[in-house]
């Protein structure tokens, strides 16, 4: 089915799984910063023989900081679930009982993390699962660029007499959606060996 002007309908599409990293705030209790530390690679070492582990990390604030950002990242939400509710996870976690308690949770899916601003603590998720800025362009501009060009080849003979900000203003609302949910996910899981590679 073609739109007046041979503009084609959007069609339904479902969304694609996407990568979910999940940043977890805990304070480490006094004293116990070298345990917690083990207790955080132990962690880590059991992610990541889980299926659709991507990476994982942690940080603290400031070097005197008792509170610590652990980050972890995994292909799609279900694959998350199931480490989430996993006896291994579930053992892990209640082995740092007097070594930390959670105080903050947070879910970010895609790539919509990567975007942080300098100084944001979701910047020190691993290099293994956050590209260099360079890569995120790149991953942005490959869908962009022909989905643009053929935006404006089909947009043309019906907005070419239209003033300059209308016809951005129909482009920009046809191309986000598009790019949001259906381009931009499909170019970051077949470009993900690519982005996720460990940088030198």
């Amino acid at each position: 089915m073609t739109r007046p002007g041979n503009i084609p309908a959007v069609q339904h599409t479902e969304s694609l799984p996407q990568p979910v990293t999940v940043s977890i705030a805990r304070t480490v209790l006094p004293g116990r910063t070298r345990q917690a530390s083990a207790w955080a690679h132990a962690g880590q070492e059991l992610a990541r023989e889980w299926p659709g582990y991507l990476g994982s990390g942690w940080v603290r604030s400031a070097a005197d900081s008792d509170e610590w950002h652990m980050l972890y990242r995994f292909a799609d939400a279900d694959l998350l679930n199931d480490w989430e509710q996993s006896e291994e996870r579930r053992w892990w976690i209640d082995s740092a009982a007097g070594l930390v308690e959670i105080t903050r949770v947070e879910r970010r899916t895609g790539i919509e993390g990567w975007f942080a601003q300098p100084g944001d603590v979701h910047l020190a998720v691993p290099e293994t699962v956050v590209p260099p800025r360079w890569k995120q362009m790149v991953s942005i501009f490959l869908p962009f660029f022909p989905l643009s060009l053929l935006a404006n080849f089909l947009l043309h003979p019906v907005t070419q007499d239209w003033p300059l900000v209308l016809q951005v203003l129909l482009a920009t609302c046809i191309l986000t959606p598009l790019m949001t949910y259906i381009f931009l996910p499909a170019a970051t899981r077949l470009l993900g060996p690519w982005l996720r590679k460990r940088r030198s």
